[in-house]
């Protein structure tokens, strides 16, 4: 199956940004669940948002958080996301950019926030070597994504589909986020399925604080 190139995902997104919240929405209300609200509740001061899209985060943000870097490559979502309500006391900057070669410095970022992004993004491998980069020691790394079903039934309608999926909207059902947290170093504190076939991941992962030597002096 081909990749869709950065460039044919912005295309993507460009073309549907208008659609995508009535999309999405539909989605989430049917299948998905609350997994967004969970994830953006466990945010808090710094934060760094994934593939924002047209920022249906942003209102959701609560006093704990301070600060909300969101990137994407799309600039259809983004300048949807520029007009999005949230709180007259926080901090946002919307950044047009690559999520897998992000222009954060090293151990800036107190949360990573990601809400059905690593379905569209090329390499989530490296989207989360640099998200690790950017997270400050104990740093938590929250995800809300789709994936495979627990039913065997419906895995295999969502093989079949998954062609169409990629091409049309660069869309991958079947991705399991976690082994790409795991292999970035990430430590895996919670995760849960839920929605409509347990097709909803719920992950909790943090940066873990490097021990200091008690004999170096």
């Amino acid at each position: 199956m081909q990749q869709p190139s950065i460039d044919r995902i912005a295309a993507v997104f460009d073309r549907n940004a208008t659609r995508y919240d009535r999309q999405i929405g539909a989605f989430e209300r049917w299948m998905l669940g609350n997994a967004r609200g969970w994830a953006v509740g466990h945010a808090k001061g710094r934060v760094l948002e994934l593939a924002v899209g047209t920022g249906l985060n942003l209102p959701r943000y609560g006093g704990e958080v301070e600060q909300v870097i969101g990137v994407d490559v799309s600039r259809g979502v983004l300048d949807i996301a520029g007009q999005r309500p949230h709180r007259p006391d926080l901090a946002v900057q919307l950044r047009l950019g690559d999520v897998q070669d992000l222009d954060v410095p090293d151990a800036s970022i107190d949360t990573v926030v990601s809400t059905y992004s690593f379905c569209t993004i090329p390499d989530p491998g490296r989207a989360c070597a640099q998200a690790y980069r950017a997270l400050i020691p104990g740093g938590v790394f929250v995800l809300a994504e789709h994936g495979p079903s627990t039913s065997a039934p419906a895995r295999l309608l969502m093989r079949l589909a998954e062609p169409m999926s990629v091409r049309f909207g660069a869309d991958h059902l079947l991705r399991d986020p976690i082994p790409y947290l795991e292999a970035a170093g990430f430590v895996i504190t919670e995760s849960r399925r839920s929605g409509r076939g347990g097709i909803t991941f719920r992950v909790l992962a943090h940066k873990p604080v490097a021990r200091v030597d008690a004999h170096r002096q």
